[in-house]
């Protein structure tokens, strides 16, 4: 029994150490790239405001599917759009054909009133898939920083050392039983 606990607690480990390596590269390449982490066609981005309030919180991070020239919105969608220099997560309450132009009427869930602007589609970035972690916005903004980039070298470095210490004592151990 205690050996199946042990290599449950091992694969665990080894798994959360792969996806640490994996989640500081990504974010590492995109900060290099000079670009946001993009994974096929989606990307993780950190909600700053209470707007849309109950349906994510302050401080969460969401998962948005990025717009294309096919992408297509119904009322109800909540989708992210650039609005000047901010990034902005609204529902859609009406769309109006105007020109030839699709224009988008939204709200925040949490405001009183809707928005005084109408987006168009060329401003829309993506599409809020239902996935959402609470809380995790503040530590994916923090990685932004000096600070926290340089803990994302650190962090899974130290994990990486620990882990082979672990083998080399856990090999060494299983050699010394062996020969005793």
């Amino acid at each position: 029994m205690k050996k199946i606990v042990r290599i449950v607690s091992s694969m665990a480990g080894s798994i959360f150490l792969v996806f640490v390596c994996f989640l500081a590269f990504v974010v590492l390449s995109s900060r290099i790239a000079g670009g946001e982490p993009t994974i096929l066609g989606y990307q993780v981005k950190a909600v700053l405001s209470g707007s849309m309030e109950p349906t994510f919180q302050t401080g969460s991070i969401i998962s948005i599917k990025l717009a294309n020239k096919h992408s297509t919105y119904q009322k109800g969608d909540v989708i992210m759009f650039r609005k000047e220099e901010k990034l902005i997560t609204h529902r859609i309450i009406e769309i109006i054909q105007e020109n030839g132009k699709v224009l988008y009427k939204t709200k925040g869930d949490h405001n009183n009133a809707p928005d005084v602007w109408m987006v168009s589609t060329e401003n829309v970035i993506g599409k809020y898939t239902g996935f959402t972690i609470p809380f995790m916005g503040y530590a994916m903004d923090y990685t932004k920083s000096k600070a926290g980039g340089a803990l994302l070298l650190v962090v899974p470095g130290i994990l990486l050392v620990i882990s082979a210490l672990r083998s080399i004592i856990g090999a060494k151990k299983e050699l010394e039983a062996i020969k005793a």
